[in-house]
């Protein structure tokens, strides 16, 4: 069993930006594919960006594409996600998933783990 936890989520203003760490426990970290997800207070947890195994393919949702960069160091047990030009529709909570694929998956069925999550807050 994997354990995530993120962190640097906090209060920004719009236009500004943020770097999510989600940190994995155990030594096979580099055997999953790593996603974020986030969820709105009212709505359902959505696909915000995935990355493989390796790193060398990635996948964003329309919504973030351009503006956000998800990334991994595998020697780290670390996935990253930076956030720029934060819209205050980007505020909700983001949480990190692992799953057993080899590339990347956007269903929220398909992760095995998630972290507990971090909230994003962007104000007007």
């Amino acid at each position: 069993q994997v354990q995530l936890v993120e962190s640097g989520g906090g209060l920004v203003q719009a236009g500004g930006s943020l770097k999510l760490s989600c940190v994995a426990s155990g030594r096979t970290f580099s055997n999953y594919a790593m996603g974020w997800f986030r969820q709105a207070p009212g709505k359902e947890r959505e696909f915000v960006t995935g990355i493989s195994r390796s790193g060398g393919s990635t996948y964003y949702a329309e919504s973030v594409k351009g503006r956000f960069t998800i990334s991994r160091d595998n020697a780290k047990n670390t996935v990253y996600l930076q956030m720029n030009s934060l819209k205050p529709e980007d505020t909700a909570v983001y949480y990190c998933a692992a799953n057993r694929a080899m590339s990347v998956v956007t269903t929220r069925s398909q992760y095995d783990y998630w972290g507990q999550g971090t909230q994003v807050t962007v104000s007007s």
